[in-house]
């Protein structure tokens, strides 16, 4: 194929109806039909990236192989298509604005006014096309962030506008989600809010190739037949996408309503190949018909909002599947863990997980979480921070370091057995500043986690930190029990730790839940469900 095709996905009436969900799904079909596809999310916000944002604010901050914060959809989109996403698949208003600031400064506008139309405008359809002009891909989704008609949205409604124009028929098309809701009290479901969105798109110069109606009821034909007559599209472009138990019941539910078949043909590309959903089909029939249930406690602070752990309750997910297993899992707020309530809080649970996290707040009800897992061989994983804590929690309670700390809670701790990273010290910046991306980790023989990873010596984890292991407590620790089995050869740093005299007790530095996809679940998650499912039997026994 040589011209790349483009689909914009464009949001109405509300946001959270899931413009992310809807682009994977049909960025899955239209791969298991052959198409070489991609994703990418344009992010109205004036944030460079999410990297500063807390995640109550915007949910967690996904991280790429090459080291980009992004939006937790770039998590959907890697976990439906199994295809690692970069810098180029999240843009936000605050970086075309930085990059066309920075042009300004170089002179490269020739003395001319710099203005929204052209030059923001200009800025985005660049953006929009790197991933295109690589000639990797048939076919590129751009997700417009926000609601069409917002303010912040605008420039990139019209930068879309401009785009469809020089693309030309057939090479670019608009899918609007938007929603019908249900009047409970005149029992029926109202088209208005979508037709009144099509039209504030139309009044953008922008017309809708497809709706996708985000409905609680089925839409009966006739209403689908009103919604293509006053919002102007095709009567099989009018596409239901109904509450489902599970995200990934999606792209089966999108390939029932014809959303890949009118996709192509609007492309005007070939509809000849039947998707092969085979794995993905086996994925759902083994997370619907699970053979056993385990209750995993998940140890944050930002518990309240479940967007903030989001890869890693997907990632519980995939291995469940794999362990023909139900993981239930029951969220706990580590600042409201305490000595007295904590026997109570755990009752009951197959595995710890201590996640991940910033700041002071919440520390010490993590820290005796993985004491509890620790002390009643419960299986253990902790991830980032957690892992941290686990290191903590050691020192403290085995090596008898009774004021053990990180310097990021206690900077004048006797025993800094957490230390912020050397090249970390002088940074006053906060964002994109941090460890992130892949990194290479040298697996220990013999180790726990070598097992876990299938016998691999050398493994690549993506990471999210400032502060890492103090490797002048390394000797002590492992004389102690707590063996560092995962070191990054080029800096020393311990990436991972884990106790042998213990059932299963694994931290890791890194973030594994972002490798974790339907089609390759992480082995961490897939080992620590596996791990979990045997405690539980050991206990009723």
């Amino acid at each position: 194929m040589s011209q790349t095709k483009y689909i914009f996905v464009t949001g109405g009436v509300t946001s959270s109806l899931g413009k992310g969900i809807i682009a994977a799904s049909l960025a899955k079909l239209l791969q298991a039909r052959g198409y070489r596809t991609t994703i990418q999310k344009l992010d109205p916000y004036i944030n460079v990236d999410p990297g500063t944002l807390n995640p109550y604010e915007h949910g967690e901050c996904y991280v790429t192989d090459d080291g980009a914060e992004t939006d937790l959809d770039l998590g959907h989109y890697e976990r439906f298509l199994n295809v690692r996403t970069s810098q180029a698949n999240n843009v936000t208003t605050g970086r075309i604005y930085q990059s066309v600031i920075e042009k300004e400064r170089r002179g490269e506008f020739l003395g001319k006014t710099v203005q929204v139309v052209p030059h923001i405008t200009n800025e985005i359809k660049e953006r929009i096309q790197l991933l295109g002009k690589s000639g990797d891909y048939d076919i590129v989704i751009t997700e417009i962030g926000g609601t069409v008609g917002d303010i912040e949205s605008l420039p990139y409604i019209e930068a879309v506008r401009q785009l469809l124009w020089e693309l030309g028929d057939n090479n670019g098309i608009v899918i609007h989600l938007t929603l019908v809701p249900y009047l409970s009290a005149a029992g029926e479901l109202k088209t208005k809010p979508t037709q009144h969105s099509v039209k504030t798109l139309m009044e953008s110069g922008i017309k809708a190739d497809i709706l996708v109606c985000r409905t609680e009821h089925e839409i009966p034909d006739d209403l689908k037949e009103k919604l293509a007559l006053f919002c102007n599209v095709k009567r099989e472009a009018v596409i239901q996408s109904i509450d489902a138990s599970t995200i990934y019941d999606v792209p089966i539910l999108m390939q029932q309503e014809g959303l890949d078949t009118v996709t192509l043909k609007k492309l005007a590309l070939p509809d000849n190949v039947v998707p092969d959903l085979t794995n993905w089909n086996q994925f759902l029939q083994w997370h619907k018909n699970p053979k056993n249930e385990v209750t995993v406690g998940l140890i944050g602070k930002y518990v309240e909002l479940q967007d903030s752990y989001k890869s890693i309750l997907e990632s519980f997910i995939h291995a469940g599947s794999v362990n023909h297993v139900k993981v239930k899992v029951k969220s706990i707020h580590s600042e409201h863990l305490s000595v007295k309530n904590i026997e109570k809080k755990m009752q009951g649970l197959d595995g710890i997980l201590v996640a991940p996290g910033f700041g002071e707040r919440g520390i010490e009800g993590k820290i005796k979480a993985v004491q509890f897992a620790r002390e009643n061989k419960i299986p253990f994983l902790g991830i980032c921070l957690g892992m941290q804590m686990a290191v903590i929690e050691y020192s403290r309670n085995v090596l008898g370091l009774k004021n053990a700390n990180s310097t990021e809670m206690d900077e004048n701790t006797p025993d800094p057995v957490i230390s912020i990273m050397e090249e970390q010290k002088n940074i006053v910046n906060k964002g994109g500043t941090m460890r992130l991306g892949a990194w290479d980790c040298h697996l220990e023989k013999g180790s726990l986690v070598q097992k876990i990873y299938h016998g691999a010596s050398e493994i690549s984890e993506r990471h999210r930190h400032r502060y890492e292991f103090n490797n002048n407590y390394k000797k002590q620790l492992e004389e102690a029990g707590l063996v560092a089995s995962g070191v990054n050869n080029e800096t020393g740093l311990v990436e991972i730790v884990e106790v042998p005299a213990h059932p299963w007790f694994i931290g890791v530095q890194y973030h594994p839940e972002y490798k974790s996809t339907v089609d390759n679940p992480h082995p961490l998650f897939v080992g620590f469900i596996k791990a979990a499912l045997k405690h539980q039997k050991e206990v009723k026994q």
